[in-house]
């Protein structure tokens, strides 16, 4: 039995196929990230899987439940953290927190006991009492991790659980879900954080315009492009005005700026290498670091989505 089992999952809206006879499965305890452009099938295919909306066709099972048939049991085992907060900012943390407990059908004696050691855990307990409209983005968004873990769930989706926030809250959120993780908790984890994704997750899905393009583990999806390596380095004196001559040097495919160093995509780093320092010479500068670098799973999922880098952004290809 698999924790979630999705087969010819089928979404339209009209004329738009959101998804398109979509097929993965996710095993007990695996942490798995679901990847893709803005508009990709991302949103679509948690709302199936979560009974909030219903597929064209195709089916998913949560634990063997199938979600459309057996909803109520299907969603006993699972928590859901979405992207926009769900927190009410009339009232305070434990009040928010007593009242998803009640929505989950957590007994009175379990749900205080359960919403303290949550509120401990992501920090929050110390402001319980405090109504929640005066708490930062990040506190919010801890909170709202710790309301889908009142349950405590065999199953937690995780939409977007660290976009934007600051530093802190991001260390608590994912030492949380590290924690999690260690217990045998199962974990969706959508997210445009690929470097979370390439940490955190056992397998990766990237989807794009509603189908499946791989399926795999972070570094085997690596290893299908081999052929994209990039030499990464920084000048003494760096600016963007370096970039149109970098990017015309021998064997260079692309050039971008990312912070204080230069990144350059190549299939010949040994030669490349050699035109920078040439480059350096002949400009005055001098080169304090320089590093050769396999592909990265960002560079598996522009490949995939048909995306492409400008000047050091992502952009969509229309």
């Amino acid at each position: 039995m698999y924790a979630i089992e999705v087969s010819h999952l089928t979404k339209q809206f009209g004329t738009l196929t959101a998804l398109n006879d979509v097929n993965f499965t996710v095993g007990i305890g695996e942490t798995f990230g679901f990847l893709g452009p803005n508009g990709a099938g991302k949103t679509t295919t948690i709302r199936i899987l979560t009974g909030i909306s219903h597929p064209t066709s195709g089916t998913a099972t949560i634990f063997g439940h199938d979600i459309e048939h057996d909803t109520i049991a299907a969603r006993q085992s699972m928590g859901i953290v979405s992207e926009t907060s769900n927190v009410y900012d009339d009232l305070t943390a434990w009040q928010n927190m007593m009242f998803s407990a009640e929505l989950y059908h957590v007994g009175r004696k379990e749900r205080e006991m359960k919403s303290a050691e949550l509120l401990t855990l992501f920090g929050l307990y110390d402001r319980r009492n405090e109504i929640v409209h005066g708490f930062s983005k990040g506190m919010k968004r801890r909170l709202t991790i710790a309301m889908g873990l009142v349950n405590s769930p065999r199953l937690l989706f995780l939409d977007e659980p660290t976009s934007g926030l600051d530093v802190q809250s991001n260390l608590i959120i994912r030492d949380v879900v590290t924690d999690l993780i260690r217990d045998g908790v199962t974990v969706f984890l959508t997210t445009h954080n690929i470097e979370e994704a390439n940490i955190m997750c056992d397998r990766v899905a990237i989807i794009n315009k509603g189908n499946i393009a791989a399926i795999d583990a972070p570094e085997r999806l690596k290893k299908t492009i081999q052929s994209v390596q990039s030499i990464e380095f920084s000048f003494d004196h760096n600016s963007a005005d370096q970039l149109d001559g970098l990017r015309q040097l021998p064997k260079v495919n692309d050039a971008h700026k990312a912070g204080d160093k230069f990144k350059l995509y190549t299939d010949d780093p040994s030669e490349v290498i050699d035109a920078v320092m040439a480059y350096a010479h002949a400009h005055n500068l001098k080169v304090i670091s320089i590093t050769t670098l396999g592909p990265s799973l960002e560079d598996v999922f522009i490949r995939l989505t048909g995306l492409q880098r400008t000047g050091g952004a992502v952009h969509a290809i229309d």
